[in-house]
């Protein structure tokens, strides 16, 4: 399946702006369940229930949550053809900080663990990841973790415009070209620093946000230190998914638009992933950052189409 843009979308930023705040999913009617994590947290999963043995569970990227139109989109995708959907929201995300010192992170794969085994609990015997951006480094380092030791019942695993490669992706999306995209980031995230710290006062401290210009020198104060990381360098090292491609062993497509303004070159490791048993691995010409808009009377995006394809093929 090839990707081709709509002729409007004549640049990488009108694809990747243009879908996020324009797009909107209607008839995708969530049931929310809070879930408690073993170090007393909670994690709000997002529920659509068909009454299948088959679940999808989709992952957002930073700063999202489940009510996102790329999320949105491929829960009403997917429940349209018999699936049960969990949208699940990363710690902090859930228009409520969570309760502990910790957030969300790149690399925090014993929370989307617990939420597969907590669905598990309810009989699926099919489930199928689906991971957007920071969504999808997650997907690709938890299925690469466990490797040939995966759950069984993980069956196929979908992933879009991924930062396979930390690092080089922080320094690219902090590029000038990039200053819509890493303020907003960075906005939000201070924000939630400025939240949890009025509520823990004792452990956690504002000061340093003054000097916080890119996301790696907020990696560098926050992330990294709130979560076991010497530093940033040590915390991209630690959860790229790019160190843990060669383990999957799970049927997998990770699919990264070859003029995404998020991803740097080392996101596109073609040459690693040549001949790989599990990757599927496409570069399409177009399709910015989680866009891939399509317009049809399905009111399908082709990424939708794409993950539909790949999973029921």
């Amino acid at each position: 399946m090839q990707y081709e843009a709509p002729f409007i979308y004549f640049s990488a930023h009108l694809e990747t702006i243009l879908p996020a705040l324009f797009r909107k999913i209607r008839n995708v009617t969530y049931k929310r369940e809070r879930i408690h994590t073993p170090d007393d947290d909670f994690l709000d999963l997002d529920w659509v229930q068909n009454g299948s043995d088959k679940l999808v569970v989709i992952s957002h990227g930073l700063e999202g949550n489940s009510t996102r139109p790329y999320i949105k989109g491929m829960a009403r995708a997917f429940s349209n053809r018999g699936y049960d959907i969990l949208a699940w929201n990363f710690r902090g995300c859930s228009d409520e900080i969570n309760k502990q010192l910790r957030f969300y992170h790149s690399g925090a794969t014993d929370d989307l663990h617990l939420v597969v085994e907590h669905a598990l609990t309810k009989g699926y015997k099919k489930i199928y990841l689906i991971g957007f951006s920071l969504g999808g480094n997650l997907t690709l380092k938890y299925i690469g973790e466990h490797g040939a030791n995966i759950l069984p019942q993980i069956k196929k695993a979908v992933t879009f415009s991924v930062p396979l490669d930390l690092y080089t992706s922080c320094v690219k999306i902090s590029e000038t070209s990039n200053f819509v995209y890493s303020r907003r980031f960075l906005n939000n995230l201070k924000e939630k620093i400025i939240s949890k710290a009025a509520m823990m006062p004792d452990v956690l401290e504002t000061e340093k946000l003054k000097k916080i210009r890119t996301l790696k020198d907020f990696d560098d104060n926050y992330t990294a230190p709130l979560h076991g990381f010497k530093d940033a360098i040590d915390y991209y090292s630690a959860c790229s998914s790019i160190n843990f491609l060669d383990d999957i062993s799970t049927p997998t497509l990770i699919v990264n638009a070859k003029n995404d303004p998020f991803l740097s070159q080392e996101c596109y490791p073609e040459a690693q992933l040549k001949g790989h048993k599990h990757i599927v691995f496409e570069i399409p010409e177009r399709g910015g950052h989680v866009g891939f808009t399509e317009f049809n009377k399905e009111g399908l995006y082709w990424s939708e189409k794409r993950a539909l394809n790949f999973i029921e093929r």
